[in-house]
């Protein structure tokens, strides 16, 4: 170990009092027994962004079972678990500059925690201490020299938990084998439920003894079990699978195709929806969550008046309009709630979703039906906007995209429904044949009804084929700001800055937190560079998730050595930030 390495606590004594700017000079790679320290910048002054630290220990030191930590999607769920377990121990040392960033309910991939081949490794910010603008050394020695190393160890070391093997000594606030265990083999079941899923034609499961309600409107914790009503699926939808860790799982299935959701208001209609949207996702135990598991792929749609829209082909739902506009590369920097409801399924479309999640409530109506009076009024050739309705089956047809959709005032999608269900009190029931005979049909006409149809005319209509549209490509200069600075920041969960142009990202209801966000913004950077003119949209989207899946999130930083805190993003969550980037530019 050299002088410099074994002085850093003297150092930072030797600083107390100084300036702030004095503590640049402690940058750099101390050791601690088994526990290496990175101090890989620090901060400008006390009022900056904290200064960016890492701890690492070797696997031969760390002592961690293999079993555990090799498959990558393992990796995900022990570091995962190690972040939630790393708060665990910050709180016994009760060491509040230590920050390691908190998780919510989800379970996934995030840079707080890095687990690889070489060993364990947590990347931390921390506020060094001051009184003004001068070094409070003295305190900034024991963070780093004292608390950090003691937090690696602690965390990192398993022998020293609490139940690892007999003779390890025993750690009261260390963090439980055991619960790393179950932590891995819950997310394993999750992720092989979700791939039993496609195999047995289903985009949803919600398992039976969910709790679906969250404790709050602004919360994303459970409900309390006394207060809530536990899912039990309709025994019509009931589906039950076999792990192969033992563990037997039922619930309801939801299959391909077009399914609607009704009910009186209150009763849960939302509920099951948001519980599907965040179905994307695998959640901690306890959650109540842990069992609602949807196609990856599946996407929020809604109104959403006011975003930007850059050439986007709507013209499966809008057409004709009197201004005589090409709703085949339709841009607008105030969209309608109809045409903003358009591009927001067709960019989902494009970004892969094969499953659209929609509640009347967020809809504009007028996009979602158009009832018989109103078509008697208004004659097809002077309406330019062909409701949802009509193209929901067109779409599972066409293009294979199957639709959740809640229904709470309107029984026009009946006609078009594989499955209905009804929530009474939040208790599921299988209605379908019942609302099949309210508007006259059966199952089989469905599967004789004919497609691609003009619902007012009875002949085909080119734009029920415009969902395949023209690839999008992106000019090469389409994410670089006139400002000098192109760094895309994320504000919060819902805007990310970039340039002098902020990105509204309220309406995207699937991003989970600020760090989610930040990693949006990262993959905007990283697009930014490979949007060369040539590239659509859709190669490059499955290029940066191809990108992740072979090098994580430290090779969408460029692998910096402390990339702060970031989460994967689905290219569904980074598609929809780009399509909202009024600053975005096309090839025609």
């Amino acid at each position: 170990m050299s002088s410099r390495q074994s002085n850093l606590a003297s150092t930072l004594h030797n600083l107390d009092g100084r300036s702030y700017g004095s503590l640049k000079q402690i940058r750099g790679r101390y050791t601690f027994g088994p526990v290496t320290v990175f101090i890989d910048r620090v901060q400008a002054d006390p009022f900056a962004s904290p200064s960016k630290v890492r701890v690492r220990v070797d696997r031969a030191d760390a002592k961690f079972p293999l079993d555990l930590t090799t498959d990558r999607a393992d990796r995900i769920a022990a570091a995962d678990y190690l972040l939630r377990a790393g708060n665990e121990v910050l709180a016994k040392l009760d060491q509040r500059a230590l920050i390691l960033g908190r998780p919510g309910q989800e379970i996934l991939e995030r840079t707080n925690i890095l687990i690889d081949d070489a060993g364990f490794e947590a990347r931390l910010l921390v506020n060094l201490p001051a009184r003004g603008r001068r070094i409070l050394g003295h305190q900034a020695a024991d963070i780093l020299t004292r608390d950090l190393p003691d937090f690696a160890e602690r965390l990192f070391l398993f022998d020293r938990w609490s139940d690892a093997p007999a003779g390890s000594g025993g750690n009261t606030h260390a963090p439980s084998a055991k619960g790393l265990a179950d932590h891995v083999q819950l997310h394993r079941d999750q992720l092989e439920l979700r791939s039993h899923l496609g195999e047995a034609g289903l985009i949803g499961f919600v398992g039976n003894g969910a709790i679906l309600p969250r404790k709050s409107g602004d919360s994303d914790l459970p409900m309390k079990s006394s207060d809530a009503v536990v899912f039990t699926s309709p025994p019509e939808l009931e589906h039950t699978v076999e792990l192969s860790s033992g563990r037997t799982v039922a619930g309801m299935g939801i299959p391909r195709g077009v399914t609607v959701i009704v009910g009186g208001g209150y009763h849960g209609k939302s509920t099951i929806l948001r519980a599907l949207e965040r179905g994307v996702y695998p959640h901690i135990a306890g959650d109540g969550r842990e069992w609602v598991i949807g196609d990856p792929t599946a996407t929020s749609i809604r109104a959403e008046d006011g975003r930007a829209v850059t050439g986007d082909d709507i013209s499966a739902f809008i057409n004709n309009l009197p201004s005589g506009s090409d709703t085949r590369f339709f841009s607008t920097t105030n969209a309608s709630g109809s045409t903003s409801q358009a591009a927001n399924l067709v960019e989902a479309i494009e970004a892969g979703a094969n499953t659209l999640l929609i509640d009347e409530d967020t809809s504009a109506t007028n996009f979602m039906i158009r009832d018989e009076r109103m078509r008697a009024l208004i004659p097809a050739e002077r309406e330019p906007i062909t409701p949802f309705v009509d193209r929901v089956r067109p779409l599972l047809t066409e293009q294979g995209v199957s639709t959740v959709l809640v229904a709470g005032g309107s029984s026009a999608f009946f006609e078009v429904a594989d499955h209905v269900i009804a929530l009474d009190a939040y208790v599921p029931k299988e209605v379908t044949d019942q609302a099949h005979e309210l508007v006259g049909i059966t199952a089989a006409d469905l599967e004789t009804a004919p497609t691609g149809s003009d619902p007012d005319t009875g002949s085909d209509s080119p734009a029920a084929h415009a969902f395949a549209a023209a690839p999008r490509v992106p000019t090469a200069k389409a994410l670089r700001p006139a400002a000098k600075t192109k760094t895309a920041r994320a504000k919060g969960s819902d805007r990310i800055q970039f340039g002098r142009d902020f990105i509204d990202l309220i309406a995207i209801a699937q991003l989970v937190d600020t760090q989610q966000a930040s990693g949006v913004a990262e993959a905007l950077e990283y697009l930014a560079e490979i949007f060369d003119g040539r590239t659509s949209l859709t190669e490059a989207l499955a290029e940066v998730e191809d990108m992740l899946d072979a090098e994580g999130l430290d090779g969408i930083t460029g692998h910096r050595d402390h990339p702060g805190h970031l989460t994967r993003p689905r290219r569904q969550e980074i598609a929809a930030a780009l399509n909202r980037y009024r600053g975005l530019s096309l090839e025609r």
